[in-house]
């Protein structure tokens, strides 16, 4: 199998995503907004936010049901080269912390009550059975980019059937996606400058807090990693050369979320890499999604302006793991609830704006 510049997918099983476009469900649904008790737009992003989830479920009084929490947990060959602030162990340890229930996501999706399924896509370390734990181990950590590509086409490929399956087998219509991987943010940068032709300083940031030596070092290394591979020009072929097993497997998961047609919330900056490259193989993927907030980590709002996604939040972020999904999802539940529960003029027996 082979992932050529152009990504030919004739060797792939990759779903269609179909154009959500429906110009008279678009206009069903903003005639119900502008119905609501209140003055036009006075709702601001919310009303935006309450037609855009109305298009993605199909319907003009639209439920989120059983919301999920993916956090895609995997190594990365790069950390060796010290592009982290934290050793790779970490990985290992954070997901332990995940399924003891101690970790940022953890205690915000059971605030919020959404479910969490935490997927170990190929971290260093493997882990013994648990609640909550899916083992689709892709190999023990990608290859270091700095040294030839992250992963061979096959395990690419795996990655991304695995991320498809996972998702088959969880219920509900919308997607939470989180991640978890030392060096992933190196990994997102590099997909970021090689799909959009981003200068890749712009697109480097100190990850999990590198101090200014540090992000030196990293957008070095990062120069270095993006000239060895400069023939791995499409989606698929920069997947591979650059990694990691978490991303591609969160790939798979949002394309099958997209062919579902389940709303798809993305988190940071290694998350919202993982909806460039699904963008970059189906372009319709983007239609399904929200973009929760948008990342301390400057390639962020880059990669967040290249998807034409608006953040709902500007919290400053740069955790991962899905927190600011978790933290913007009531969002979507109040813009849903808008569409189905608030009265309009005429329910109400409320006088409508003079003209």
């Amino acid at each position: 199998m082979t992932f050529p510049s152009d990504s030919s997918l004739q060797d792939l099983d990759l779903p269609p995503v179909a154009d959500l476009h429906d110009a008279a469900l678009a206009e069903r649904l903003q005639a119900a907004i502008d119905n609501k008790t209140k003055p036009l737009g006075a709702l601001g992003r919310l009303e935006a936010l309450a037609l855009r989830l109305g298009l993605i479920l199909g319907s003009t009084a639209p439920t989120l049901q059983q919301p999920q929490v993916l956090v895609c947990a995997a190594d990365h060959g790069l950390a060796q080269q010290g592009v982290s602030a934290y050793p790779a162990d970490v990985t290992w340890q954070m997901v332990h912390n995940f399924l003891a229930g101690g970790a940022a996501v953890s205690v915000l999706a059971r605030q919020h009550g959404l479910a969490l399924t935490v997927v170990d896509c190929g971290v260093r370390q493997p882990f013994d059975a648990a609640p909550g734990l899916l083992s689709r181990r892709v190999g023990a950590g990608t290859a270091d980019a700095s040294q030839g590509s992250a992963m061979t086409p096959q395990q690419c490929a795996e990655a991304l059937a695995n991320g498809r399956e996972v998702v088959r087998g969880l219920p509900g219509n919308a997607l939470l996606l989180g991640e978890m991987g030392i060096g992933n943010s190196s990994a997102a940068a590099l997909l970021l400058a090689r799909l959009t032709g981003a200068d890749i300083d712009a697109c480097t940031g100190p990850g999990t807090g590198l101090d200014a030596a540090g992000l030196a070092r990293k957008r070095t290394v990062l120069r270095q990693v993006l000239a060895r591979h400069a023939d791995a020009q499409g989606p698929l072929a920069a997947l591979c050369a650059f990694g990691g097993f978490e991303i591609a497997t969160l790939v798979g998961a949002v394309l099958q979320a997209a062919e579902e047609r389940r709303g798809i919330v993305g988190d940071g900056f290694i998350a919202s890499a993982a909806v460039l490259v699904a963008q970059g193989l189906r372009p319709q993927v983007v239609q399904r999604c929200v973009a929760a907030h948008g990342s301390a980590e400057p390639g962020h709002a880059r990669l967040l302006q290249a998807l034409g996604l608006q953040p709902l939040l500007d919290l400053g972020l740069r955790l991962g793991e899905g927190s600011g999904a978790a933290l913007a999802w009531p969002l979507l539940e109040s813009a849903c609830r808008i569409l189905g529960e608030m009265a309009s003029f005429e329910s109400a027996g409320v006088s409508r704006q003079s003209e």
